[in-house]
């Protein structure tokens, strides 16, 4: 719906600086107030403005997935060809080429349909229902009805419904991952801040589809669907470019040069007949014919789709989700990977690792929410004594709950939820941590809760920077515990606790103190402080800033962070040995990217963060991109410009992504990898891969199984293009030397899709070669057919060409040969089988299906692949030969495809064809070995 009222609206009052006016404007602007819009007002904007929703994209049609199929010229080479056949009346030829080209078309409309139909539409974004403020009076409303100028009420665990100027605030927290990339909430607050003010720290404003992580507000809605920061993002999706990968744009490069191939031979052969020969017309049709259909290779797009989606389904099952099949191939030729931070890198399970205690620093074992874990110092164990005094503060003074989660199996979860499969830590994650580091120390949250009962609370506010709980002790007292930033807590002290005495702060200590936490924040460390106060003053006369948090005595402090997946450096290793750049883009700060990086092997000593981006021209960027492998600090549009700066200098970027920020980059990427677990429905729209399991070693996995795709189809391209060469030299060569057709197309469409196509098919199952991830990355201009595989064409063409006409000369001539009777007699030769163009076009018909059996090891051998190496293949051949002896020896073999019975002596003619064709190709291999790399 049109937003032009809208803009009328606010052509006065520009909409991108809400956040830094006053609120008496921002309700002028909006013509509304703190008790929200009247109803009748609501339906009128509502009218007005349109629906608070994004709309999703229309999917593609199973018409249009139809006419993908009919898009490649190698399809209509074979739709003329059928044609052709059909006008000079070869009905039964006709039908066959016809055949092929239906079972082409429908088995790629399937294998699309079926990938179309596993992506889900984009879901609605916005929440059901939101809580307004209408007329005076709340009132609960589906979320789609929200209009700018209403009055909206959040709380813990909603959803934003729409972009809005805080009004009012209650310890309100929110996690804007999905949108900034922040991986720690923010805390909200009423305000004004700079009009230059980043979105990522505007406290003062929610933004649509942001979660509430705690505490409570009220917000006067500014903008509402499209027009939201979300939605602004969605919309310029619409306009992201559609790029073929790499292999898609080699397919169709290639179809083109074959259909030209075969228009130019066809005409060739048809001036020279009909110019130079003798040759009627109509034979003319056929040998053009003929010519057309051996230069196609009618299995290629089955062998390719059905070769991709057995390599999407092996990536499938180790944990990425393919949306597009081309882009499995894509992957193989990735040279640089931008990834996240946050749970892509790291296991977004915030972790003590350092706490000092009893002027002592402890380090602390385990990550996530394993309880299982010690403490050390200097190495070796330590008694929990040391530390259970700050670890008691940091259990009490914490608001996680612990429950259980929905399991899969009938099995019942334990009783106290302590399980690990059943165990849900609810709150905040630098809450979580600490709780789950008390849980290492043995510590029980219902036991603690039992004897110490918490009496009060003063919540924590982003203006106090700490939180302090009140509890009754067993021996009947009452004693505070607090935690927060360590300058704010180090404040309120004057003591502290050293095994087990309370002692004088002293200014001494105080430095020390401040020492211990810069260093713990130069390793990325969150530091917070702790401390405890006992004898509190009366609960009823108490002020929590003059009386209650005063005179604390200091615990000492916890350092916690969000630890790299084990997993993750070695993957990492992996990707840079072969080739591919890791760059990490993340919107933490600076030090914490730089502390990560360097743990999981991210050795830059060059970190930029988004403001220095944002100075830099686009010709300074395109200078050190290559060199910075860490960015800190960046907004969306930093993550789109530094991919289009790569790819600008020729790389193949995968680029990864989980909130709705990050979509355009996706989008736009060579290819675009979601996060599965913690993604937003319109990353995973964008995106090419999901990754179910959010772990970097799947990208390198995935990298892996697409070289290994690359692999398989370089392979079998090779082997059927060269195959049809040797189709097109022989049929070429025949009709230049008198001979007329050495093979009939009906044949060569046999060999082609069935006695080719099957191990072509098998070939995509081929394993992965030992150096798979040992070579780097395929340069972005090299495509499938490489110079070694255009002479291998050419060659082998020549060699078939050599081994093979012989074989139609002396079965077609052979009354002519003298003894050529007496030797066929003695090897088996029925003297009831007459020579003559069918016994030689059956001789050519089976030596091209033998040959072709051979040629497969000799293209395998290569890859250091035995020949037991791939069970399927082997069947596959098994098959292949079964086949062809039907055709043989059948009398339906017979009718359908002109062929004569081969005796012993003609299997022999074959057998030493055979043998001169193998060390041909023996001696070739050996030659282009010393000009051409090994692929």
């Amino acid at each position: 719906m049109s937003r032009s009222t809208h803009d009328e609206r606010t052509e006065a009052a520009p909409t991108a600086d809400w956040h830094s006016r006053p609120l008496e404007d921002v309700y002028a602007a909006l013509e509304t107030t703190d008790r929200g819009l009247d109803p009748a007002e609501a339906r009128r904007r509502l009218e007005r403005e349109g629906a608070n929703e994004i709309e999703a994209g229309e999917g593609i049609t199973p018409l249009q997935i139809l006419v993908e199929q009919y898009k490649t010229a190698l399809i209509w080479v074979l739709v003329v060809a059928a044609a052709v056949m059909a006008a000079v009346g070869h009905t039964i030829d006709a039908a066959v080429i016809a055949g092929v080209v239906i079972f082409i078309t429908v088995f790629g409309f399937l294998q699309d349909y079926r990938a179309e139909q596993s992506i889900q539409a984009l879901k609605e974004m916005s929440t059901t229902y939101a809580l307004v403020r209408r007329g005076g009076q709340k009132t609960e409303i589906d979320a789609r009805k929200v209009v700018p100028g209403d009055v909206i009420f959040v709380e813990s665990g909603d959803i934003v419904p729409a972009d809005a100027r805080l009004i009012e605030e209650s310890n309100l927290r929110v996690d804007e991952a999905a949108l900034t990339g922040e991986s720690v909430g923010v805390s909200k607050e009423v305000g004004v801040v700079d009009e230059g003010t980043s979105l990522a720290e505007r406290e003062n404003t929610l933004y649509k589809d942001t979660v509430v992580e705690r505490g409570s507000g009220a917000a006067v809605v500014v903008e509402t669907g499209p027009e939201t920061e979300i939605g602004q993002i969605a919309t310029a999706l619409e306009g992201a470019e559609e790029r073929d990968t790499p292999f898609q744009a080699e397919m169709d490069r290639l179809g083109k040069l074959i259909a030209l191939g075969v228009i130019g031979i066809v005409s060739i052969i048809a001036i020279t007949e009909l110019v130079i020969g003798d040759t009627p017309p109509l034979q003319v049709f056929l040998t053009a014919v003929g010519v057309a259909v051996s230069a196609v290779p009618e299995g290629l797009p089955a062998v390719v789709t059905l070769s991709l989606a057995l390599g999407a389904r092996r990536m499938a099952e180790k944990n990425a989700l393919v949306r597009r099949l081309p882009i499995v191939e894509a992957l193989g030729s990735v040279d640089v990977v931008c990834t996240d931070k946050t749970g892509t890198l790291t296991e977004e399970e915030m972790t003590v690792q350092r706490i000092v205690a009893n002027r002592e620093t402890y380090e602390v074992t385990g990550t996530g929410f394993d309880v299982d874990g010690e403490f050390r110092r200097d190495g070796e164990p330590v008694d929990v004594d040391r530390v259970a005094e700050i670890l008691r503060c940091g259990m009490l003074c914490n608001n996680v709950d612990l429950g259980t989660r929905e399991r899969d199996d009938d099995t019942e979860p334990t009783e106290d939820g302590s399980g690990e499969r059943d165990r849900a830590y609810l709150g905040d994650p630098t809450e979580i941590a600490l709780f789950v580091a008390a849980q290492k120390a043995g510590f029980d949250h219902r036991e603690l809760a039992d004897e110490y009962p918490r009496l009060d609370e003063v919540e924590f506010t982003s203006a106090r920077k700490r939180m302090t709980t009140v509890h009754g002790t067993p021996d009947g007292g009452t004693t505070a515990y607090m935690k927060g930033a360590p300058e704010t807590v180090l404040e309120r002290c004057d003591r502290e606790l050293v095994d087990g005495e309370v002692v004088e702060l002293t200014a001494d200590r105080r430095r020390e103190i401040e020492r211990r936490t810069e260093e713990f924040g130069e390793d990325a460390l969150r530091v917070m402080g702790f401390a405890y106060r006992p004898d509190v003053p009366d609960l009823q006369t108490r002020d929590p800033d003059e009386d209650l948090e005063q005179e604390m005595v200091f615990l000492g402090l916890q350092g916690m962070l969000d630890p790299p997946r084990p997993e993750v450096p070695n993957a990492l290793e992996g990707c840079l040995d072969a080739g591919i750049n890791v760059v990490m883009i993340t919107g933490d700060n600076a030090v914490t990217a730089r502390a990560v990086g360097e743990q999981v092997g991210l050795s830059s000593t060059t970190v930029i963060t988004g403001p220095e981006l944002e100075e830099m021209s686009d010709d300074e960027l395109r200078d050190v991109v290559d060199g910075v492998d860490i960015f800190a600090r960046t907004s969306p549009d930093h993550k789109t410009r530094i991919l289009q700066t790569l790819q600008g200098k020729g790389h193949t970027v995968a680029m990864t992504g989980d909130g709705v920020n990050d979509a355009p980059a996706v989008k736009n990427a060579d290819v675009g990898i979601a996060m599965g677990i913690r993604g937003t429905d319109v990353t995973e729209q964008a995106s090419d891969i999901v990754l179910l399991d959010d772990n970097f070693a799947t990208i390198r996995d995935a990298v892996e199984g697409g070289r290994r795709i690359f692999d398989n189809v370089r392979k079998f391209v090779n082997y059927l293009l060269s195959g049809n060469g040797g189709e097109v030299t022989m049929i070429f060569t025949g009709t230049l030397a008198g001979l007329g057709l050495v093979i009939t197309p009906i044949q060569v469409l046999w060999i082609n899709v069935v006695t080719d196509g099957i191990p072509a098919l098998t070939m995509g199952v081929d394993p992965a070669a030992e150096d798979v991830m040992e070579r780097d990355p395929r340069p972005p201009d090299e495509g499938v057919i490489t110079e070694r595989i255009v002479t291998s064409i050419v060659g082998i063409a020549i060699f078939m060409t050599i081994c093979l006409l012989p074989l139609f000369t002396l079965n077609y001539f052979g009354e002519l040969i003298p003894g050529y009777d007496v030797t066929g007699t003695l090897l088996g030769w029925s003297p009831d089988y007459e020579v003559g163009r069918d016994l030689a076009q059956t001789m050519v018909f089976t030596g091209f299906v033998v040959f072709e059996i051979v040629r497969i090891q000799a293209i395998r051998y290569r890859y250091g692949l035995g020949i037991l190496s791939n069970r399927w293949l082997v069947l596959a051949v098994a098959v292949a030969i079964t086949l062809q002896l039907l055709v043989l020896y059948t009398s339906t073999g017979h009718l359908l495809f002109d062929v004569e019975p081969l005796a012993l002596v003609h299997w022999a003619q074959i057998g030493v064809a055979t043998v001169v064709f193998a060390l041909l190709m023996a001696v070739f291999v050996k030659v282009q070995d010393r000009f051409f790399d090994r692929y």
